[in-house]
């Protein structure tokens, strides 16, 4: 391989492996992971260093710079990615539904889900109002289920930001 192509290959895989680990280590910055965030900065500046400087080093070509970008953009997405299969964290999951006669918050419940459920007014009248707090890596399993038992609930979700009390806590901080 061409000395020149050699470089340029690495700068792009280099600057990969650097934003897939800065993208991950701000993101569990975000969470609250701040041990694993501190660990993973020291990779992550490392790397860092290695790819700027091959960059620096070989300024007089323009594809080491793309490299460098394009690696850049292709971090991010991988970085995403491997925190979407990870899932850190936990989610709320509202659901309203009109539908009272299905029972939603009991067979919500059967599936080991903890729900908070109340009386709501919506434009076209009644709804109940359901709350779920599960881990983000039952979140697209939990949406299929509401939707298997109620093909026409409103789902939202969101990330909360601190958790305190209820029953479901101890398995929250386990």
């Amino acid at each position: 391989m061409d000395n020149g192509i050699f470089i340029v290959v690495t700068i792009f895989v280099v600057n990969i492996l650097y934003v897939t680990i800065y993208t991950v280590r701000l993101l569990l910055t975000m969470k609250g992971y701040r041990y694993l965030a501190a660990l993973s900065s020291v990779f992550e500046m490392i790397i860092y260093v290695v790819a700027l400087s091959l960059v620096l080093d070989n300024l007089n070509n323009i594809a080491n710079v793309l490299a460098y970008a394009v690696g850049f953009g292709v971090g991010i997405i991988v970085g995403m990615k491997i925190e979407e299969r990870i899932a850190l964290g936990y989610i709320t999951v509202n659901v309203i539904t009109k539908e009272y006669n299905l029972d939603l918050p009991n067979q919500i419940r059967d599936l080991g889900y903890g729900v908070t459920s109340w009386l709501a007014s919506g434009r076209d009248g009644e709804r109940m109002m359901l709350e779920i707090l599960t881990q983000r890596k039952n979140e697209r399993k939990l949406y299929k289920q509401i939707i298997e038992i109620d093909n026409g609930a409103f789902i939202v979700s969101s990330e909360p930001k601190q958790i305190h009390g209820g029953f479901w806590i101890k398995q929250v901080r386990k």
